[in-house]
């Protein structure tokens, strides 16, 4: 039996070795730091946080932050408008782009020029916002989910990721279909999403980002409150928090609500909103690399 082999590493490697792990180390804390400082600030008593000197630990730890944050039934209620329009937009955005990609991938298809090009006009050019608000106005669109995610079905820079990576795809594969006879909606669903996983995970994380953290639209919108998600009420709670650092020397405020402050609130609806995406995004980061990286491939 043979013995493994090894290739003696040089000076000059193991230099580069330490380098590179000393950069990724200071490199790791740079990105890691913003987010441990806005944790701590978020556990720290308002007026306390205002003087400044807080990195790593709450100097004065209180819970009175995310109390404010977390109560009342409007927060569970946008939570799950929240949850509803990303799931739901998500799934739609991801499906539509994909088609749309394997269309304008087609060689046999004959308008898949005019229609790539059409779609790459809409990057430059836009509607603006009046006729866009009339347009929802007139489809009856306004005060409901669907005003959410249907303006978002088809994205034409993610039509060109899909279609990048969809052209990698052998045609033989396609054409062994298509002499089967199985229709062009039978070889998406069975031959083309199969094959696209790693890059429709990857477009999956940036829609659901997108839905998850999107709240100007429901500003925009959601005119009787019913369809306001959680970063819209969030957003309203800051305000009011804001409003309530100007009344710090009234008496009508109690000891309580003297300790919170616009810094702190930040924070704590920064964490709150941000904690979601760190726990998924963990179970698609394979998928967004390797979609990012086979995407991009030209044979």
């Amino acid at each position: 039996m043979s013995r493994p082999f090894y290739i003696k590493q040089t000076r000059a490697g193991k230099v580069f070795d330490i380098v590179n792990a000393v950069f990724m180390f200071c490199f790791m804390i740079i990105v890691v730091y913003p987010f441990i400082n806005v944790l701590a600030i978020s556990f720290n008593n308002g007026q306390d946080a205002v003087k400044g000197g807080i990195y790593l630990w709450p100097r004065k730890f209180t819970l009175a932050n995310y109390e404010y944050v977390l109560h009342g039934v409007t927060l569970i209620r946008g939570t799950i408008v929240s949850v509803l329009r990303t799931v739901i937009g998500t799934i739609t955005g991801v499906l539509c782009s994909a088609l749309l990609g394997y269309i304008v991938s087609c060689k046999h298809f004959a308008g898949r020029k005019f229609m790539r090009i059409l779609f790459i006009i809409t990057m430059y050019f836009g509607g603006g916002l009046i006729p866009t608000y009339l347009l929802m106005t007139k489809l009856g669109l306004v005060n409901t989910l669907t005003v959410y995610w249907l303006p978002s079905l088809f994205s034409a820079y993610y039509m060109l990721l899909t279609a990048s990576y969809i052209q990698n795809i052998p045609d033989a594969l396609f054409e062994a279909a298509r002499v089967d006879g199985a229709s062009e909606i039978r070889i998406f669903t069975q031959f083309v999403i199969p094959l696209s996983v790693p890059m429709l995970a990857c477009i999956a994380i940036y829609i659901g980002v997108g839905q998850w953290n999107s709240w100007f639209d429901v500003n925009l919108y959601s005119k009787n409150g019913t369809w306001d998600n959680l970063q819209i009420i969030l957003y309203r709670m800051l305000n009011q928090a804001s409003a309530m650092a100007d009344m710090t020397d009234s008496v009508m405020l109690s000891e309580k609500m003297r300790s919170i402050q616009p810094l702190t609130i930040r924070s704590a609806i920064t964490v709150v909103v941000v904690t979601p995406i760190i726990i998924i995004y963990p179970f698609f980061q394979k998928y967004f690399v390797s979609g990012m990286t086979l995407g991009a491939v030209k044979q």
